[in-house]
């Protein structure tokens, strides 16, 4: 479904990804984690169209979609939920979620938006409130169902645990969850390891710009030497 070959891009002469190759398969849940500055979210916003590679290439179902504006690849079928949220904040959370529907035709933005209150109760209780209202768990939620509005084929998320209270991050690990159970094709940037890797199917280790490991995830959340190496932290089963 993504594929990514030979991946570089740079900030004026600072090399931020280095020759990254990684594939998302259809239905897959993939994630990427490494300490921070390893260069995960550069690499999640030269994906999704932020950035502009310096070299390398990027295919989304078969289609050579290297270098496309961001609007053009959330037509193409890739949706991101970036970090920090960055919801409408004068935006109710209605119109949030339409506006993330912008790509879809008037009917089925109502059937989306029927699906998005489904699958996240409080935000049907909150259609009519300012979106910075929400608590942090609540925007996120938006922020997650305003980019399934779109229908993706591959939805991107960058570290969707990130400054949530602990009982917030079970809820997006379960709804991650769901997702997948869904037949969702996710690709996680994610600082919390060791509950992504216990949701997803295959992971991919990033340091220094550079793919140092990958393998399927529980065999990888098992490796009490990749966290300590790679990580900087203890490790165990997930």
């Amino acid at each position: 479904m993504l594929d990514i070959e030979s991946l570089v891009t740079r900030y004026g002469t600072i090399t931020a990804v280095r020759d990254v190759g990684l594939t998302v398969r259809a239905g897959e849940v993939v994630c990427l984690i490494g300490p921070n500055g390893a260069g995960k979210t550069t690499l999640l916003a030269t994906v999704a169209g932020l950035l502009r590679p310096s070299a390398g290439r990027v295919t989304l179902d078969d289609a050579d979609v290297t270098g496309w504006a961001p609007d053009r690849m959330l037509r193409a079928g890739l949706a991101l939920v970036p970090e920090h949220r960055r919801i409408f904040s004068d935006f109710t959370v209605r119109e949030n979620l339409l506006v993330g529907g912008i790509t879809q035709p008037a009917s089925r933005r109502h059937e989306l938006l029927d699906e998005m209150v489904s699958l996240f109760p409080i935000l049907k209780e909150r259609l009519s409130a300012p979106a910075g209202y929400l608590s942090g768990g609540e925007a996120q939620q938006l922020a997650i169902g305003r980019a399934l509005m779109s229908d993706p084929a591959v939805l991107l998320m960058d570290e969707p645990s990130l400054g949530l209270a602990p009982v917030l991050v079970d809820q997006v690990f379960d709804l991650i969850g769901r997702l997948r159970e869904g037949g969702r094709t996710l690709f996680v940037v994610e600082q919390n390891a060791k509950r992504m890797l216990a949701v997803a199917d295959r992971a991919y280790v990033m340091r220094s710009g550079e793919i140092v490991a990958d393998g399927p995830a529980a065999q990888l959340a098992a490796s009490e030497d990749l966290f300590e190496t790679y990580l900087g932290q203890s490790g165990g089963t997930a």
